[in-house]
């Protein structure tokens, strides 16, 4: 199965950036996985909430249409424990699941086209974090995953 995280801006902070670098070698054992950061030019960004929205709809659709099961990274979404994310991952893998995708979405959130087209929407807490921070969470809770897949000890319970 091949899991893809979309971002709509980038990584800025180097600190998140080598956490999320030394998870992505972590998951290689285990699956192929990558990130595709998408940023709209700067004339969009002073567009109204709505507009940009509906700009970031376009990139996102593109690599929703190429997805088997697309997972929207959203507050408002279900809430998962770690080894209840590692059963839908597992689940996801059990029902041949070729292509997996999950999208943190601009600072608005997402469009309605969006959510409409999405199977999941996921929330990673009742917190809200910098969408940078998601990023790095993410990894981590995907890697996560996969070691309680594989009964590793990197989880404790």
């Amino acid at each position: 199965m091949k899991i893809t995280l979309l971002t709509i801006g980038k990584t800025d902070d180097a600190y998140l950036r080598e956490g999320i670098e030394k998870f992505l070698k972590r998951l290689a054992h285990y699956t192929t996985f990558e990130v595709l950061e998408h940023s709209l030019a700067r004339k969009f960004q002073s567009f109204p909430p709505a507009q940009l929205m509906q700009k970031e709809a376009e990139v996102i659709l593109q690599q929703m249409d190429k997805a088997d099961f697309s997972v929207l990274l959203d507050e408002k979404g279900k809430t998962f424990t770690s080894v209840e994310f590692a059963a839908f991952i597992q689940q996801r893998l059990n029902q041949s699941t070729k292509n997996l995708l999950f999208v943190v979405g601009g600072a608005w959130g997402f469009d309605e086209t969006v959510k409409a087209k999405a199977q999941l929407k996921l929330s990673l807490s009742k917190m809200t974090f910098s969408h940078q921070m998601v990023r790095l969470f993410f990894v981590e809770q995907l890697y996560r995953a996969f070691t309680i897949i594989r009964n590793e000890g990197y989880h404790n319970e």
